[in-house]
Formats: structure tokens, sequence, C-alpha cells
């Protein structure tokens, strides 16, 4: 079964939430791939990674460095997979492919809430991917305290 998860970012940034979620799936022993559609995006992003947390350290490479089997987690545009990651996280309106909805074990669609058009590109995706088989679904959003709510 691969769990599908939709975080619906209104009170912070990705640049703040994607390092923690990655923190949690490297500690669980899981390797990430963060899929963009921005090539622009993964150099802010990964300098976001390094600077989270002065006591954490998030090890993880991007396109066009050297070594990405090796790397825990990869950030790319690509629709490749090399670092046998088996978690994805799918940002900047980009989706999972079939294929990698039945390799992974999990899949993490975030979108910013400030953006119209993120959020019905996460809605269509959500319709689309409802009533499939071998996925469970759920669907994230921040409290007024910050903390993440199951509300689907």
């Amino acid at each position: 079964m691969t769990e599908v998860l939709f975080y619906h970012l209104e009170r912070q940034p990705l640049e703040r939430i994607l390092p923690s979620l990655l923190n949690k799936t490297l500690q669980r022993g899981w390797r990430a791939l963060v899929r963009s559609s921005m090539p622009q995006r993964l150099r802010p992003l990964s300098e976001a990674i390094w600077k989270w947390r002065d006591e954490s350290f998030i090890p993880h490479g991007l396109d066009g460095e050297a070594h990405a089997r090796m790397q825990p987690a990869w950030l790319t545009t690509e629709d490749e997979n090399p670092n046998g990651a088996k978690v994805l996280f799918c940002i900047d309106g980009t989706a999972p492919r079939d294929a990698e909805l039945a390799e992974m074990e999990r899949v993490i669609v975030m979108f910013s809430g400030a953006d119209p058009a993120a959020v019905e590109a996460a809605r269509d995706l959500w319709r689309k991917l409802s009533g499939r088989s071998g996925l469970e679904m759920t669907y994230w959003r921040q409290n007024g305290r910050g903390q993440w709510e199951k509300k689907a």
C-alpha cells in the first residue's frame, strides 16, 4: 500500500516545511526524492535544507552534482530515481507517475495555498487518485498553532 499525503501549505513556505519532513523521512531509514518542475528552485531549496537547523544534518544532493545514488535525499527536476528513494516529494506542481505510485512507499504532494492554480492542481490530482486500489490518501493542513492536522 502506498501512502499519498497532500500537504496544503498556508502558514509557512516550502523552504521551512520541506527540511523538517525530509529529516523525519531520513530518520525512518528511507531515502527521499524531491521533484520540482522548476530547475531554478533546486539550489535555493538545497541551501534552505543546509541551513534548516544548526544541530541537524540532512545529507542531500541535487541535479548536476555527482554521486546521486549515494545521496539519502536527492533534489531533481527529472523523472528518475537515481538514489533508489522510497519517498517521493512532489513540489511546484509535479505529480507522481503511475509507476511511482506502485514503487514508492510514500508520495508527498506539497502545494501552496497562496497559489490558486496549485490548489486546483492538487484537487485534480486528489480526484484522479481517489478510489485507486493500493493507495491510502490523506490531506494535511496546518492549524492556527502551526501543527499539522489530518483533514481527510
